[in-house]
């Protein structure tokens, strides 16, 4: 079996390490613009090795926004600065990927920091907030409108359309985001979807709008760039939306085109009842893997080195995501490789702190280097131990002169004395 730092492909794109950096909000765009910020943040992500590195959930319509501050790709104008970190990603070794989302029920809340909530029209929030039926995640959120069978079209050419911008900003992979009790979810679980329509009811109706939206965003993501979905595999809650369901979601969206299933959970429902535990959601990765045939990644509470590699080579899922271990730690994989008896490359600018014999993720001489660095390292010694002299020296003379001031001070006084 493989282990998490062998490398999987897929169509034609292939992965250094099976270690990803999992989605993560970070609340600091304007009108959805990616920043300095961003350009940081998951720059070192791949600076730190991880063979997959995902934007935040990145609105595909201005309405989509979980917060006004979220990531977006509405707009043909965000694609330049987006392009500026996918640039970067790529030219540390990683791969670039877009996580593309609508938030439903659950936009234009504050953030997490700012408080909870509807945030009003006058401190950057909007009016139109949307969901499948209108039913409020919870106290204190809109009233959504239900959307319009218009309005569905509208979202599925969103994401089609925030599709093809992320392929001009250089995206390898976009993950269309149908978790956490967002609008896609919002449509797949009974407990936010009271349609009457096509789009309500049964499995087939629930799970319409998804099949729509990967086929519209396959249609333009090119045929070699591979194309996930996440899912929250199950509410946690009796009548709702399931794994058994999620199994056959994946059978259905494989011959559409999509390569693997991101499984998380929850996000639904705000009181369901979660037995958080270490790995608490890698055995739906692993089902969902081995009934549907569809690759999966495993994600939530996934810690140390040892974990992560036995989630690989124990065949529950083919890739690793982690999130608050890389906010932690940028350098995760680095640090990680050599607990498990693995050598991957590191950059060649962190070369002289990588372990011995680390080969650079550029072509480099490793003798030439070490030579270089052994001539400094004589260089470093030879001014040190010039310095040592100099100090040396300069100490003497300043007692040297001590000791003449006071002989012509003792010669003068005895002169006086003579005269």
């Amino acid at each position: 079996m493989p282990n998490l730092f062998d490398p999987f492909t897929l169509r034609g794109i292939s992965f250094s390490n099976r270690a990803a950096v999992s989605p993560m909000c970070q609340y600091s765009s304007e009108e959805g613009f990616a920043n300095d910020w961003h350009l940081v943040h998951l720059g070192s992500r791949a600076v730190g090795g991880a063979g997959l590195v995902f934007t935040e959930a990145t609105a595909v319509l201005p309405e989509g926004r979980i917060s006004p501050q979220d990531l977006g790709i509405w707009s043909d104008r965000h694609i330049e600065m987006l392009s500026r970190i996918t640039r970067f990603i790529h030219g540390q070794g990683s791969i670039a990927g877009m996580q593309l989302a609508h938030a439903g029920r659950k936009a234009s809340t504050y953030r997490p920091w700012e408080g909870h909530g509807v945030v009003p029209e006058l401190k950057g929030g909007w009016r139109k907030v949307v969901a499948p039926s209108p039913l409020p995640f919870a106290e204190g959120y809109a009233v959504p409108e239900p959307l319009t069978e218009e309005g569905i079209r509208e979202v599925v050419k969103g994401f089609a359309d925030a599709a093809r911008r992320a392929l001009d900003a250089g995206f390898s992979v976009v993950e269309i985001h149908a978790a956490h009790g967002y609008l896609l979810h919002e449509f797949l679980s009974p407990f936010s979807n009271r349609r009457q329509d096509q789009y309500g009811g049964s499995f087939e109706n629930r799970t319409r709008i998804v099949r729509e939206v990967v086929t519209a965003v396959r249609s333009v993501w090119l045929e070699r760039l591979p194309l996930f979905v996440r899912i929250s595999a199950t509410d946690w809650a009796p009548g709702g939306w399931d794994v058994e369901q999620s199994i056959a979601l994946a059978r259905e969206l494989k011959p559409l085109g999509v390569d693997l299933f991101d499984c998380s959970s929850g996000g639904n429902l705000p009181d369901a009842k979660i037995p958080v535990a270490p790995g608490y959601q890698v055995p739906f990765a692993e089902r969902i893997r081995k009934e549907s045939g569809m690759p999966t990644g495993a994600v939530g509470l996934i810690t140390s080195p040892e974990q992560a590699n036995g989630i690989i080579q124990n065949g529950q899922a083919d890739l690793v995501l982690l999130a608050r271990e890389f906010l932690r730690d940028p350098y995760w994989p680095l640090h990680a490789a050599p607990k498990l008896g693995h050598v991957i490359p590191w950059p060649v600018q962190y070369l002289r702190a990588a372990p011995e014999g680390t080969p650079a993720r550029v072509p480099v001489d490793l003798q030439k280097l070490k030579r270089i660095s052994a001539k400094r390292m004589v260089g470093k010694e030879e001014k040190r131990k010039k310095s040592v002299l100099d100090r040396a020296v300069h100490d003497m003379m300043t007692r040297l002169r001590w000791i003449i001031a006071v002989c012509r001070l003792y010669l003068a006084k005895n002169l006086f004395r003579q005269w």
